[in-house]
């Protein structure tokens, strides 16, 4: 599985990164940056994409 995210509709709110540390994170550009794997994180990963208040997150098998 592939983890992506949208720059265009990244806001940088950072609640992937609270919900799923392991996966993402808030890059020094303000946005959201995939950091780890959907494979060992898939649960947290996508949970964290159903709560992006942008849409930005999205996970590809």
């Amino acid at each position: 599985m592939k983890i992506r995210v949208d720059a265009t509709r990244c806001s940088g709110i950072g609640l992937c990164e609270m919900t799923a540390p392991t996966v993402f994170e808030i890059g020094d550009d303000g946005q959201s940056q995939v950091i780890g794997s959907a494979d060992d994180n898939f649960t947290v990963a996508q949970e964290a994409a159903s709560n992006c208040p942008t849409g930005a997150i999205f996970i590809d098998s």
